[in-house]
Order: structure tokens, then C-alpha cells, then sequence
């Protein structure tokens, strides 16, 4: 794990400024055939991707799997409206730290009460109220990342049971332990994301 994890960290940022969320007024306002549907995603969800070259961000198997399992209600006529782009946009960002099952449970009542409402509160409301508050977190994000890494330096630099690493060993143990840090607070976040499903869940059964 021979890298320069400062540099690394340096690049993270700057790719962190590039990611925009995708706004709802961009999403064309009238209903999309599936292959648009894919193509539109990819379009605007790439630089999120890992491997931008290989991964797709969506297909026409995840489309019919999560109507199938009752996260995204079902196209009109084989056409998809902009509040289905919203709800697969929401699909995309959970499924990287939640099951199918937790998703599922998360969107049912945004799907259940608002979708389809054409004033009041709507899906496309409140999609752009949770967007503008996840902007406004990413300097926050960017302050914390910064924070865990200082604090993996100064234990890895300056601790006298280090002394007697090589150079190169140390910075192998700092990008470890930062890569932890990063790691377990995902972790413990998942956690609380599981819990408070399940409380929500209880309270909607009894």
C-alpha cells in the first residue's frame, strides 16, 4: 500500500467539488422509455461511478427488480415520469450502504403518500429539500475526512511505539488505520440507519 495518502486525500477533494447532485429541473418533466431512462442516469451519475470506463449505473434488470420488489412503483405505459428518475436516483445513493429490504422500507411511504401528487407536498419537493440539505453538508464531509487524517498522522507519526517502523511501513500503518477511521464511521452509521428502520417499522405495525 505504497501511496502518498496526502496527495491522495488532496485528489479526494477535488473530486468531491466536481460530484454535483443531480438537480430536479434537470430531469425532463414527461415520461422516458426505459433505454432513456438508463441513458439519462449514466449521463449524469458517471463521474460517481468507481471504474467510469466498466460500471453501469443502471440497467434494465435493476429497473425490473426493484418494481419487483416494491421500491419503484410501476411505469405507465413502459414509460418512466421524473418522479421515477427521482425515487431510482434515491435507489442509487442507498443501495451502497443498505439492503434491497432496508431501501424498500425507507422509500415505501415517500412511494405510498406522495407519489403522484400533483401539489402539496410532492416526491419532487421533497427530493429537492433533502438535496439541498446533503449540499450543504459536503464541507462538512470534506472537514471530517481532513480531521481523520490528521488524526492518523499525529498517532503514526509522532508515537513512540512507531519509532522503530521503517518510513515506509508507517505510512502503509497510516493509510490502515485511516482507511479504518473512514471504515468504522460508515459502520456506525449503518448501524443507526438499521435501527431506526426497525423502530420506525414497530411503530408503523402497531
Amino acid at each position: 500500500m505504497n501511496i502518498d495518502t496526502e496527495d491522495l486525500i488532496n485528489s479526494i477533494m477535488e473530486n468531491l467539488d466536481k460530484i454535483q447532485l443531480i438537480d430536479s429541473d434537470e430531469i425532463p418533466n414527461i415520461a422516458l422509455y426505459m433505454d432513456q431512462v438508463t441513458t439519462f442516469m449514466d449521463e449524469h451519475l458517471k463521474e460517481t461511478a468507481r471504474y467510469k470506463e466498466k460500471d453501469k449505473i443502471l440497467t434494465k434488470t435493476m429497473i425490473n427488480n426493484y418494481a419487483k420488489n416494491d421500491l419503484l412503483p410501476p411505469p405507465e405505459k413502459k414509460k418512466y415520469s421524473r418522479e421515477h428518475i427521482l425515487i431510482l436516483i434515491l435507489i442509487y445513493y442507498f443501495k451502497n450502504v443498505l439492503s434491497i429490504s432496508d431501501i424498500q422500507m425507507l422509500l415505501k411511504p415517500l412511494t405510498e403518500k406522495y407519489f403522484g401528487q400533483e401539489s402539496g407536498c410532492t416526491v419532487k419537493e421533497i427530493y429537492d429539500e433533502v438535496m439541498k440539505m446533503e449540499q450543504s453538508q459536503k464541507e462538512e464531509q470534506k472537514k471530517d475526512i481532513k480531521s481523520k487524517y490528521e488524526e492518523t498522522e499525529k498517532i503514526f507519526g509522532n508515537a513512540k511505539v512507531f519509532e522503530d517502523v521503517a518510513e515506509k511501513e508507517r505510512e502503509e500503518l497510516k493509510t490502515f488505520a485511516f482507511i479504518c477511521m473512514l471504515g468504522f464511521d460508515v459502520y456506525f452509521k449503518k448501524l443507526l440507519i438499521e435501527k431506526i428502520l426497525d423502530v420506525y417499522t414497530t411503530k408503523e405495525d402497531t
